[in-house]
């Protein structure tokens, strides 16, 4: 099961995505804590969750632990799911209500960062963290 999670492709280029993906995430996460009204608990609020101060920092912390382990190569496939499910809360939540009320257009501006780090997610769960990552160095121990 762990050879599936970590199995990677040989692709160089690959770490060009993980290093979006991995930083953009990372750098969330922390301005999550660091702007916690504007970016945090005030925000999870203000969109409408129940228990925002929960909500936030559970978002936040996985966003830290999984943007650095993809930053690394590690767990890079496992690493990106939450990444993913995050983004595709953050779109229902977020997004799509802005779609609703403000048009394609102005959506389609917001979501641009959103856009990337979902095909980004999807792009790393698929292919795995590439040549230079930690995954590729467990599989050629084993």
């Amino acid at each position: 099961m762990l050879q599936k999670i970590i199995n990677t492709d040989s692709s160089v280029t690959t770490i060009l995505i993980r290093l979006m993906v991995g930083a953009v995430f990372l750098s969330e996460g922390i301005q999550k804590f660091l702007f916690a009204n504007a970016l945090g608990v005030g925000r999870f609020a203000k969109i409408g969750f129940a228990n925002p101060e929960f909500w936030a920092n559970f978002t936040g912390f996985f966003e830290i632990l999984c943007g650095c382990l993809i930053l690394a190569g590690f767990l890079t496939r496992l690493s990106s799911v939450p990444l993913l499910i995050i983004m595709i809360v953050a779109f229902i939540t977020t997004k799509y209500p802005m779609l609703v009320d403000k048009g394609f257009w102005t959506m389609a501006h917001e979501y641009r960062t959103d856009f990337a780090m979902t095909l980004g997610s999807i792009y790393l769960i698929l292919k795995g963290g590439g040549k230079w990552s930690l995954d590729k160095k467990l599989i050629r121990k084993e």
